[in-house]
């Protein structure tokens, strides 16, 4: 219920949690971000501290006494190590690799002790989609966490609110704090299994175009295609791992396909045209074809690569966001 009130009012939930999201840069978690409350075996456990004193008065029991204040005393050194063991503790955000719509998101941070002592058993708990990892931090070092979220929808997806606990050493108070770091991950739209569009006349309109290819200097190797001489297969590398090569060479030039949001059919869903693109996007980089992508507002020139692939998979992730 708690929650769920502070998630209607924002501003109420960064005044009680003490910070504005997103926050940049390292975040450190000072003593007034760390708060702590008994667990329910802390409340057991003061329970029968208290029918311990109630017995020790009522019996006049001076080692009943004894044992109740060196059990409370215990508990009372428990809750500030508890508290101890996230204050003053750093984190920062790690690279996290674009995803399709469908898989999980790796959002990576990094716990940093800066402290001489270790952090055993902190939780880390992204409170959107529960996932979480447990991880002990060492004294004077780092500790990674990986936190597996799914992405359900295209564009940069945030990593929200994250929270950070821990019950050592006792297990009868519970510390916790709450960070929203920075950090969000680009999310392609999900691809679409289909065959690339066929060549049209238009050549400046998805038209592929094959010219002749040539045979002056050796430049490099693309994936094998079935149309491709045999003469020009890099068997060395075939036996080295297995995969059909095709050496190419300075005079050659590639083909090249306009993928294009107009060629798709009217009757398509925002979403399904760009599934659809993105489909193409991967199957023409397997072709090993110059390939662009035309939007409606955004045009990425043709292109090959891990870099041109990229650039048309974000221009279709952020279409229209």
């Amino acid at each position: 219920m708690i929650n769920q009130l502070l998630a209607r009012h924002p501003r109420l939930a960064n005044r009680i949690w003490g910070f504005t999201p997103p926050e940049t840069g390292t975040i450190v978690l000072v003593h007034r971000r760390v708060y702590i409350l008994p667990t329910q075996l802390g409340w057991l456990f003061a329970l029968t501290l208290l029918i311990l004193l109630v017995g020790s008065i009522n019996y006049a029991l001076s080692l009943g006494f004894a044992l109740t204040f060196l059990l409370a005393g215990m508990g009372l050194a428990g809750m500030a190590h508890t508290a101890r063991n996230l204050a003053r503790m750093a984190i920062s955000v790690g690279r996290v690799e674009p995803v399709f719509a469908g898989e999980q998101a790796q959002f990576r941070l990094y716990l940093d002790s800066r402290a001489t002592f270790d952090r055993p058993a902190v939780l880390a708990r992204h409170m959107a989609s529960r996932a979480q990892l447990v991880v002990d931090v060492p004294a004077g070092g780092l500790a990674e966490v990986i936190l597996p979220v799914p992405a359900d929808k295209r564009g940069w997806m945030p990593v929200g609110r994250v929270m950070l606990e821990t019950r050592f050493p006792l297990g009868i108070f519970r510390a916790w704090s709450y960070v929203e770091p920075n950090l969000s991950c680009l999310v392609y739209p999900k691809p679409e299994r289909s065959a690339l569009p066929a060549p049209t006349a238009e050549a400046a309109r998805g038209a592929m175009r094959s010219p002749m290819p040539g045979n002056d200097d050796y430049s490099g190797l693309r994936t094998y295609q079935l149309s491709d001489s045999p003469r020009h297969v890099a068997w060395k590398a075939v036996a080295r791992n297995d995969d059909m090569l095709t050496k190419q060479f300075t005079g050659e030039a590639a083909a090249q396909l306009w993928l294009d949001w107009n060629r798709l059919s009217p009757g398509m869903g925002v979403e399904q045209r760009l599934s659809r693109l993105a489909g193409w996007v991967l199957a023409a980089e397997r072709a090993g074809v110059n390939y662009g992508v035309r939007l409606p507002g955004n045009e990425v020139p043709p292109g090959r690569g891990e870099a041109h692939r990229a650039a048309c998979l974000q221009a279709l992730a952020v279409y229209g966001t």
